[in-house]
């Protein structure tokens, strides 16, 4: 029972419409994977308004989900993205939370 991701490619580009396709779209397959144990959701990146909708629906899923954790990472298909994916899997109380990850840190010492 490991960590899922759903890759939401694309949605559209305004707050009300891509809300509801995430709704109709991704939603289903998000609880269908959750049957299975828990969920990263990693979206596209977005400008702000697209935030209080995303994580509304992260939330509510980990809510409806729970002991299964939920958790989105707004993001580029890039190695920090990934990074961050894969360190949610290894992070057991962190759950509801929407991360944003721009890629442009340095974190090498």
């Amino acid at each position: 029972m490991g960590q899922a991701v759903l890759l939401v490619a694309s949605l559209p580009p305004t707050p009300l419409d891509a809300a509801a396709a995430f709704h109709a779209d991704h939603l289903p397959r998000a609880r269908a994977l959750l049957a299975q144990g828990d969920l990263a959701i990693h979206f596209p990146p977005a400008d702000h308004p697209h935030r209080a909708w995303r994580l509304a629906a992260v939330q509510e899923l980990a809510r409806e989900a729970a002991p299964h954790r939920v958790n989105g990472v707004e993001g580029d298909d890039d190695p920090a993205t990934a990074a961050t994916i894969a360190w949610l899997a290894d992070a057991p109380a962190i759950t509801g939370q929407l991360l944003g990850v721009d890629g442009n840190s340095d974190t090498q010492a």
